[in-house]
């Protein structure tokens, strides 16, 4: 199956395998905290961290005292693992948004926010109005003087990710897709190793907006 019906591939994938055996699993999230930490934002900065999945960059993000998470998925059953493993405590200070980043709803009306974080997710749109939407998304939602990460499959990294097939991207396509007003700040890939053993090429990205 593929886009026809996104909401119940990912929730088929979140419910048929443990959370530490998916591709993109990350334990310690280091890239994404240390772009987190570059922005310069402070703890009490609204974050919008898409695609959210069951991440553990919202576990890091609560420890180190950043209090004004958003976190996102089209998928409730992800969005579900990762409220277990926070624990109650901790699961009631994160605002939990279950929105189609293609189709957007709820997202619409966050208002502005101060940082957004994506990881692994705007490669699976291969479509242009899935892309369009996604960046007007952004331009919407990120405040003048906010950051955007993007996290991604570089040009050599896998052409499938969960079944699914996805684009890649180098830094100048994505400065291309978010437009004059963002300027790039820092870029860099990086190999990812997946649970399996297997890597993966990624590209991630900080941007600040004019």
């Amino acid at each position: 199956m593929r886009k026809s019906d996104p909401k119940t591939h990912w929730n088929k994938v979140y419910l048929k395998k443990e959370v530490e055996s998916l591709g993109w699993y990350e334990e310690k999230p280091q890239p994404s905290i240390e772009l987190i930490k570059k922005s310069g934002i402070g703890k009490d900065a609204l974050l919008l961290n898409v695609g959210a999945g069951a991440t553990t960059l919202v576990d890091e993000l609560v420890e180190q005292g950043y209090n004004n998470i958003i976190a996102n998925d089209i998928s409730h059953e992800s969005l579900d693992k990762l409220k277990i493993r926070l624990g109650e405590n901790k699961s009631k200070s994160i605002n939990w948004v279950v929105d189609d980043l293609t189709n957007p709803q709820k997202l619409n009306d966050l208002g502005q926010i101060d940082l957004w974080h994506d990881r692994a997710v705007l490669h699976f749109f291969t479509e242009k109005h899935e892309q369009e939407t996604y960046f007007k998304l952004i331009d919407k939602l990120v405040k003048k003087g906010g950051y955007v990460i993007i996290a991604v499959f570089n040009l050599n990294g896998a052409t499938k990710c969960s079944g699914l097939p996805v684009v890649r991207y180098n830094e100048k396509a994505i400065s291309s897709c978010l437009g004059d007003e963002f300027k790039l700040i820092e870029a860099f890939d990086h190999t990812y190793i997946m649970p399996s053993g297997d890597t993966r090429e990624y590209i991630y990205t900080l941007y600040k907006r004019n």
